[in-house]
């Protein structure tokens, strides 16, 4: 262990707008240029790594900061923000100490002290069953007020969480209300056992499925159909003994193919899942997944040739260049009743260099038309070359929003301006509208000219344009994910 860091280390994932922000606090009335119109109610939940104290690992990557919750509550045409840390045993512990005690992600032999539950709780905050969850997925949930954004407990679903670990992509059915999970490394780090489970809206377990992977490897986002469920495997693979040693919990595999595990969705057993597979790459985030005419799986998520987690390099540290990562938008067929195993080419819905892609969640499961996502063009004309000291690093760079028709196969673009560069949207359905995609996407927004935050709202009606732009007196650094939740949903906040 090094000495007690003053200062976070001078490494490009803590400088620039990746400085750590390490604010809590409150702030009515945000700046509204443009109109928000009066029919939106409720609130963006979103969640960012952000360390409160100096690492005690220099090169920490930007995955492991402490996991700070902010609200944007909407009504009324105006919107206020919130924001608190998520109180883990590691902030509570750390905060005591005054110094990081935490070490390398997700490695539990390079710690300081011994934790009982290590979560950070940075990676995703859903509401569920009147709670707000904030996830990370080497862990159980912690519940948090949706209205107050106080800590409350780990949360185990009451003592029915059977697995150590719940995934930081849960999928809600919009039909049924159930939200449907799985824990990799389920039984502790460096175990091959997943276990699939779906809970009841009223938050009964319903289905547990213990199953075994091919290989220890991350399993960040998974695929639910009416009837299936299907779990994408990354080839960063983990070797409890490479751990034991000082090493990363993750390693770069490029042997090991992709994997697609699929399962039904209902009365399972382990032995019914299957294990398709298709050559060495890196499968990102899904955008959605249904069955077809013929009962065939559709499947369209994120795809890269590269490893786009480029910080765990492979066993010769070996890493690609960050710029050279091109991550596009697939769809994955297949038969789930087949029994050869072997992935035909998936098809390549959009060209663009994307991620971070979102939906009309009321056609979660189902065929559906149109996809948000982060999308890099080069073409737009962003000020790199003014806005690169700025920067940072550890992230990808997306400089605008893009609106992909299924139907049509034309993509809109909304470009920002030279100086930002985006966040992961949400889509927010339009008031009394049952059509899908008719409604409104929100994206939070870096302005690299003055290092502060803005909230972009596009009508879908006019995608290219923004309706509203709203400004943070304050930087919010990179994020991973957030949901919209509906003020219906929630208690009505009070100031």
């Amino acid at each position: 262990m090094s000495d007690i860091r003053a200062c976070f280390p001078d490494r490009p994932q803590f400088l620039g707008f990746m400085k750590p922000c390490r604010v809590e606090g409150d702030v009515c009335q945000l700046e509204v240029y443009g109109e928000i119109p009066k029919e939106i109610d409720g609130v963006f939940y979103r969640v960012m790594p952000d360390p409160q104290l100096p690492p005690f690992v220099e090169n920490d990557p930007w995955f492991n900061g402490d996991g700070n919750v902010a609200a944007f509550r909407i009504q009324d045409g105006r919107a206020s923000f919130r924001q608190r840390y998520v109180r883990t045993e590691k902030f509570v512990r750390e905060r005591e100490a005054q110094r990081a005690l935490l070490g390398k992600y997700r490695n539990k032999f390079t710690d300081a002290v011994e934790f009982k539950v290590r979560s950070t709780a940075n990676t995703n905050v859903v509401f569920f069953n009147g709670q707000l969850l904030a996830l990370k997925e080497d862990s159980p949930p912690y519940a948090m007020d949706p209205v107050t954004l106080e800590t409350k407990w780990l949360y185990d679903f009451e003592g029915q969480l059977p697995s150590l670990t719940f995934t930081a992509h849960p999928k809600f059915d919009p039909v049924t209300g159930e939200m449907v999970c799985f824990g990799y490394e389920a039984r502790g780090d460096g175990t091959p056992d997943v276990c699939y489970y779906c809970v009841s809206p009223t938050g009964q377990f319903t289905e547990v499925v213990w199953l075994v992977a091919p290989v220890v490897a991350m399993i960040h986002d998974f695929a639910v159909t009416d009837n299936w469920v299907i779990f994408p495997i990354i080839p960063q693979v983990c070797d409890i003994e490479r751990m034991k040693q000082g090493g990363e919990h993750w390693q770069w595999s490029p042997g090991t193919p992709l994997y697609l595990g699929v399962m039904p969705r209902r009365g399972a057993k382990a032995e019914d899942v299957k294990w398709f597979q298709y050559k060495n790459s890196f499968p990102g985030h899904t955008a959605n997944a249904y069955e077809d005419e013929k009962g065939h799986l559709v499947i369209d998520l994120g795809l890269s040739e590269k490893n786009v987690f480029f910080w765990w390099p492979d066993a010769e540290g070996s890493a690609p260049e960050p710029s050279s990562i091109l991550s596009q938008l697939v769809r994955f067929t297949l038969d789930p009743q087949t029994e050869d195993l072997a992935l035909p080419e998936p098809k390549v819905l959009q060209q663009g260099n994307s991620e971070f892609y979102r939906i009309d969640d009321r056609f979660a499961t189902h065929p559906y038309r149109h996809c948000y996502f982060d999308l890099m063009d080069p073409q737009l004309g962003t000020d790199f070359e003014r806005i690169g000291p700025k920067l940072g690093g550890g992230f990808p760079l997306y400089n605008s929003l893009a609106h992909f028709d299924n139907a049509t196969g034309q993509t809109e673009v909304y470009f920002p301006g030279t100086t930002h560069l985006v966040q992961e949207p949400v889509f927010i359905p339009r008031k009394d509208s049952t059509t899908e995609g008719d409604g409104y996407v929100l994206a939070l927004v870096n302005n690299y000219e003055t290092m502060a935050s803005e909230l972009h709202l596009l009508d879908t009606r006019d995608f290219t344009r923004a309706q509203a732009k709203i400004l943070l007196p304050i930087r919010l650094r990179q994020g991973l994910h957030g949901s919209w939740v509906d003020g219906r949903d929630v208690r009505p906040q009070t100031e």
